[in-house]
């Protein structure tokens, strides 16, 4: 039997995110299943499950070796290896590796694209009928849409943002390797941040509109929908209120998806070969 699977997420007082979070530790219990290794999530910090609990339980049905990945985009903060460094006090018979966070995999930016061609689609259903896709338009009806082209269309990935500098390059990397692998047919792909440091979602908007764009899609590099998915909304709609002539999408998240399970279990057999 393969050691099992930790995913270790950061925690939030969000419970959509712990929703999804639970959705997607499911699919990857289902995918493994047929290896034999079972699969369990836990959080760092204020939401559930705790991370103490699910390692506890883990050991309580007789795992002491286990590979703990952090279910994270970005750079990985201090607070991961000290909680890991902690259980193995509270369990000296338990024995852990790291997976490597998800990172700007080419398979993450591969699903970042179809949200993005999700968003740019020139046919516009009932926001009911789409649910990756919200169009910030304050008019009622849309009924006669002006084609836009893509080389007048500008991309803002927006990223969680954060007090630790490297991680915030990290997302301005990322939105270049975006550019450069799926977007080069926009006019550009600027960087933006929900919250902690700038630019904010509407500062990333009114450099797309001083370039000239004249559509602007907002692509969430975030890994589940939940308060910071609305957060992004909320400031794309507060934006767009104030410059009706801009037409204004908001891509829907990662998700729970197959395609982000394939990079998670790649990185747990990548762990696993590391220990043999």
């Amino acid at each position: 039997m393969k050691p099992p699977l930790l995913l270790v997420g950061q925690g939030s007082n969000d419970d959509g995110d712990s929703a999804e979070f639970g959705r997607f530790v499911h699919r990857l219990r289902c995918r493994l299943d047929e290896q034999a290794a079972d699969v369990s999530g836990g959080y760092l910090e204020r939401a559930t499950p705790r991370l103490s609990d699910s390692v506890a339980s883990l050991v309580a049905r007789g795992h002491h070796r286990l590979v703990a990945l952090p279910l994270s985009l970005s750079r990985v903060s201090d607070d991961f290896p000290a909680a890991m460094a902690l259980e193995q006090e509270r369990h000296p018979t338990l024995m852990y590796d790291y997976g490597r966070p998800l990172g700007p995999d080419p398979r993450v930016l591969a699903v970042l694209a179809e949200r993005l061609k999700d968003a740019a689609a020139d046919i516009v259903e009932p926001v009911s009928e789409r649910p990756r896709l919200r169009v910030v338009d304050s008019a009622a009806v849309l009924d006669e849409i002006p084609r836009i082209e893509p080389g007048e269309t500008a991309v803002v990935l927006v990223g969680e943002g954060s007090t630790d500098p490297v991680a915030n390059a990290e997302v301005h990397r990322v939105s270049r390797l975006f550019w450069e692998t799926h977007a080069y047919d926009f006019m550009t792909v600027e960087t933006a941040f929900v919250s902690v440091t700038p630019p904010g979602v509407p500062g990333g908007l009114e450099r797309c509109r001083r370039l000239g764009a004249k559509r602007v899609i907002v692509v969430p590099y975030l890994l589940f929908a939940g308060v910071m998915l609305e957060k992004v909304w909320a400031q794309a709609l507060a934006y767009g209120a104030g410059h009706p002539d801009l037409d204004i999408r908001c891509a829907e998240v990662i998700g729970d998806c197959e395609t982000l399970a394939d990079v998670v279990i790649d990185r747990y057999e990548e762990a696993l070969q590391l220990v043999h």
